[in-house]
């Protein structure tokens, strides 16, 4: 299994503060059945990390796990945040791809609306970047305008929700929402955006599979971050995987998916 958001790194944006506190989620995450965990510290104004110390981190971190014989492999990338990502110059956003393809990890904001998202998507794959939006199902914009969302995804970009987003750990709307986006086939990738051992762990596979999405286990955490990792195709979704979705949700998904997109 490969998890492809975390915040593994220590002392360097709101995941651990010490190098133990790295180990210990590293070993947690093997235990929970990740084999390859993707570094992906917050790249933004309030943490201004470049690649520079990421690839040191990365370095320092996966000696220490073969030294203590921990089987986990730690590869590098980063999250970053959409009103920082037009700061970034073309040499560094190549450094801070997620393992050795042109994938970048985008996060949108949680609260704010997401005017310009459009177009700063549209640059980045002018300049040869591909794009992987996390946790779009904790976004309010996209609760506001599923259409936004959707519309991204049409232009390429791919979808990777949060583990424990399919099991309500961040509420019961962000569940529902998460589960009819998967029904309706725009997500890509389940990662733990795992912070700690403990508060934010980095477990997946038991939330997939608690959420009814099992069948698309392998697809979802092996598969498409495989080829994301590796810049190869992505493949296509192999089974229609029907979710089940709270009858309450019905219709306030429908509401809201066919509400009009406002003005930008």
């Amino acid at each position: 299994m490969i998890d492809l958001h975390c915040h593994v790194l220590h002392g360097i944006d709101d995941g651990p503060e010490t190098i133990e506190g790295s180990l210990a989620l590293a070993r947690a995450a093997a235990a929970a059945g990740t084999r390859t965990l993707v570094a992906t510290p917050h790249v933004s104004w309030r943490y201004p990390n470049d690649a520079e110390t990421i690839e040191r981190l990365v370095e320092e971190l996966n000696a220490r796990l073969a030294a203590e014989g921990v089987v986990l492999e730690v590869r590098r990338g980063a999250e970053i945040a959409m009103t920082r990502v037009r700061d970034l110059g073309p040499g560094q956003l190549a450094r801070l791809r997620i393992g050795a393809g042109p994938w970048l990890l985008l996060e949108p904001s949680l609260i704010q609306p997401l005017n310009g998202l459009d177009s700063i998507v549209m640059d980045l794959q002018r300049g040869g970047h591909r794009i992987l939006l996390a946790h779009p199902e904790r976004c309010v914009a996209f609760h506001r305008d599923p259409m936004l969302l959707e519309s991204v995804v049409h232009t390429g970009v791919l979808m990777s929700i949060t583990s424990g987003s399919l099991v309500g750990r961040f509420g019961d709307q962000v569940r529902r929402f998460a589960l009819r986006l998967a029904r309706d086939g725009l997500v890509h990738n389940v990662a733990s955006d795992a912070h700690d051992h403990m508060r934010r762990p980095p477990g997946i596979a038991h939330e997939i599979e608690q959420s009814g999405l099992g069948p698309l286990a392998g697809w979802l955490t092996g598969a498409v971050p495989t080829a994301i990792l590796n810049g190869e195709e992505v493949p296509a979704r192999p089974v229609d995987v029907v979710v089940s979705v709270p009858p309450e949700s019905q219709a306030w998904w429908r509401r809201r998916r066919w509400a009009p997109r406002a003005s930008r």
